[in-house]
């Protein structure tokens, strides 16, 4: 019998809360109230990073510096170590991590940092066929100055597969998701698109929801075989800027985006 999925929320001042796929998506009304919008600004920050399990010196350092600025931190292989929580819960109203598999002490997975309390939280896992381990992914939404919902999507996709149909695979309900949403749509994280055949797939399933890609000028992102393994793609927003941010603090480098929703 397979795991049952869940994520675990994280506010400061309150127990960890675990919190179950909803029974319906986001576009039947399953949503709670909205509350505090993510942005009174005019544009919309999100750091994207892969933090390798915080195995590396300077993680927490890179997150103070370039996390606290943004509205939305999206982040892979994050390990809920005391450290990472504090942070988290001091510097944003709620953390929403799907523990993706138990290292010894602290599961690893998707975490998504949030300026404001999402009002939908769907976790999704998909295991690797090869390492039996399993990958996870996040779908948030929370609520704009406009009164439109922004739906957010977390991925780490699964890596050890042989041709793409674990692949697709792990895509498809994220599909669902997006097609079903009326209005504005970040998906980012680590895709894993190691193979012309993934990063194929990957495009084509951008295309299919009317995703754009967020293009940098200066490109360090993290690359294997020559193909880069991080990405963000976008709908019904505008990009003002994107960088990546070089460090040895993790084996990928941060993406900085920021949007005009």
């Amino acid at each position: 019998m397979r795991k049952k999925t869940y994520a675990m929320r994280y506010v400061a001042g309150q127990p960890a809360e675990r919190i179950f796929p909803p029974g319906a998506l986001l576009h039947m009304g399953k949503a709670l109230p909205p509350g505090a919008p993510l942005t009174t600004h005019s544009t919309l920050r999100v750091l994207v990073w892969n933090i390798f399990k915080q195995q590396r010196a300077e993680w927490l350092s890179v997150l103070q510096n370039f996390g606290k600025d943004a509205q939305l931190v999206l982040l892979q292989e994050a390990q809920t170590t005391p450290e990472l929580i504090h942070f988290a819960t001091s510097n944003y109203l709620a953390a929403d991590q799907v523990p993706a598999f138990v290292l010894p002490q602290h599961p690893s997975g998707v975490m998504t940092l949030a300026a404001a309390h999402p009002v939908y939280c769907y976790p999704l896992r998909e295991r690797e066929p090869l390492l039996r381990l399993a990958k996870s992914a996040l779908v948030t939404a929370y609520p704009l100055p406009d009164g439109k919902m922004l739906m957010v999507v977390n991925i780490h996709a699964v890596n050890f597969s042989l041709g793409i149909d674990v692949y697709s695979k792990q895509l498809g309900p994220i599909g669902e998701q997006i097609m079903h949403h009326k209005g504005p749509v970040i998906m980012a994280g680590d895709f894993n698109a190691w193979s012309r055949q993934r990063i194929n797939a990957l495009y084509a399933f951008a295309h299919n929801m009317g995703l754009h890609e967020v293009n940098f000028t200066d490109d360090h992102r993290r690359k294997a075989f020559g193909r880069p393994l991080d990405f963000v793609f976008y709908r019904d927003m505008g990009v003002a800027e994107a960088s990546v941010l070089v460090t040895r603090a993790s084996d990928h480098n941060p993406l900085l985006v920021e949007f005009k929703p």
